[in-house]
């Protein structure tokens, strides 16, 4: 067997037994980095000699016994907002280009602490603003099913990363849907975790009430083996939760009898494309014919999601970016005249036009005159979407849907509206505004042979559900190709 053709677990196990050495696996990788990159662009930093010294280390530890887990030796992507020390991180933004953290993010310790090796980091639209990764300051990443095509975002280059075998397994971030949608566009697995499940400390952060970091997978199995590794209580982070139900690979069970799934009519009306409704509804039958009662329901409030989300995200990346300002660290302007001069100078030069976009939407909405007029009252049709999930939930096990309106689009469609790009959003913002867990599973492709997802959404701390149901699924229906576009 072609040693990248092992899912993340499977290449662990193979190491313990002795099969193949993590250092094989680190340079299988990095040839098909070699070979891929300048197609697809996954990457902005690939630390090819720290890599491969690291996998030796790995190596010897578990030859020693001393990391025995299901992902020791197996070579990592991470998404370039988590601090990785020692490691460019840039956000893919001109304003951090020069940007080294002195540590390292709670998860990417996680990481470390149980033996995966660390590749590089991977592009993303910049500070996780948009829904293609084409506002990186590092150049667009392309879709490896079809280079012509976005990879979904903000996670695009861990989504494109893993299904172009250019990883094992990634970890991303979700403040929108940016683990679950690339992860459909590039038909992979993608889990966004109950907020608070993994720690944010070291994730740079967009907007602070709706960021999660989280697992991108070529299946179920690596998805809840690495949510089993990533998540944990810290207390250096103030909305970490701490559980006593993280062993998420126990829910690998092939079983949805007696499960109650709802599929929200507001899901499949207008402005959903033919084949993807079509493919979430066969994917609804398969459930429905292992053994799970699937019913149709109304889930208000779906149309205030996406006004409500801009609203706050936007307020909360006003406030968060307002650090960089080319004082402590990044990028500052060459030439200015006194200190504010430099602060707007640095700012406009640094920061690419989507993120000045969104930095002046939150200003505007936190402004004298303008707080109660719309950011207070996104906060309150927050609260009355969680309520709305709330009675769903007393009703369902688990919402079951699309994770978008269409397939991938191409290259440069929706930059030149970005309304239309952030309409894309409708099915997955609902999930971080109301705190909740989601998964996106390959379902099938259309007729351009570019991957359909499968949305499933839980509640609060239910990701055992999701697990289940999405590992159900997959063993019958066997992903999209195993994931792999290579």
């Amino acid at each position: 067997m072609d040693i990248l053709e092992y899912s993340a677990v499977e290449l662990s196990a193979a190491i313990r037994e002795g099969k193949v050495t993590a250092t094989d696996a680190m340079e299988a990788v990095l040839a098909r980095i070699d070979a891929r990159e300048k197609d697809i662009n996954a990457y902005v930093t690939v630390d090819r000699e720290q890599a491969l010294r690291a996998a030796a280390s790995v190596q010897e530890k578990i030859e020693k016994g001393e990391l025995t887990g299901p992902l020791a030796g197996v070579p990592v992507a991470v998404k370039d907002n988590m601090c990785t020390e020692g490691m460019l991180t840039t956000c893919s933004s001109k304003i951090l280009e020069n940007f080294v953290p002195t540590f390292s993010a709670e998860a990417v310790v996680n990481l470390g602490k149980a033996g995966a090796v660390i590749i590089g980091k991977t592009n993303m639209d910049e500070f996780a603003m948009g829904s293609t990764t084409e506002t990186s300051a590092y150049g667009v990443t392309r879709n490896p099913w079809n280079t012509a095509h976005v990879p979904g975002g903000s996670s695009g280059g861990s989504a494109a990363a893993v299904a172009a075998g250019e990883c094992f397994f990634a970890l991303g971030s979700d403040t929108g849907g940016s683990i679950r949608q690339p992860a459909s566009f590039c038909g992979v697995v993608g889990l966004k975790p109950t907020y608070g499940t993994v720690s944010r400390y070291g994730l740079i952060a967009y907007g602070s009430s709706l960021d999660q970091i989280g697992p991108l997978t070529k299946n179920v199995t690596d998805c809840a083996a690495v949510l089993e590794l990533i998540a944990s209580h810290d207390t250096k982070d103030s909305t970490s939760v701490r559980r006593e139900d993280t062993d998420f690979t126990s829910a690998l069970v092939d079983d949805v009898r007696g499960m109650k799934i709802g599929i929200p009519r507001d899901y499949l009306g207008d402005g959903i494309d033919a084949e993807v409704k079509e493919a979430v509804l066969a994917a609804a039958k398969v459930l429905e014919e292992k053994g799970a009662v699937v019913e149709e329901f109304d889930l208000s409030l779906v149309e205030y999601a996406i006004p409500a989300y801009y609203t706050i995200a936007a307020a909360e990346a006003s406030s968060n970016l307002e650090r960089f300002d080319g004082v402590k660290y990044g990028y500052r302007t060459s030439s200015y005249e006194g200190l504010h001069n430099m602060y707007k100078k640095t700012r406009s030069e640094g920061f690419g036009a989507e993120v000045k976009r969104r930095i002046m939407l939150g200003s505007f909405v936190l402004s004298s005159g303008y707080y109660d007029a719309y950011y207070l009252k996104a906060l309150k049709v927050k609260a009355m979407i969680k309520k709305a999930f709330d009675d769903a939930f007393a009703r369902y096990d688990l919402i079951l849907g699309p994770v978008a309106p269409t397939t991938a689009p191409r290259l440069e469609e929706s930059l030149s509206d970005p309304l239309k790009m952030y309409l894309g959003d409708i099915y997955t913002i609902s999930v971080n505004l109301a705190g909740l867990p989601g998964i996106s599973v390959p379902c099938g492709k259309d007729t351009k042979g570019l991957p359909i997802g499968l949305q499933m959404i839980a509640d609060s701390f239910q990701e055992k559900k999701l697990i289940q149901a999405a590992y159900t699924y997959e063993k019958m229906k066997g992903g999209v190709e195993n994931g792999k576009a290579i």
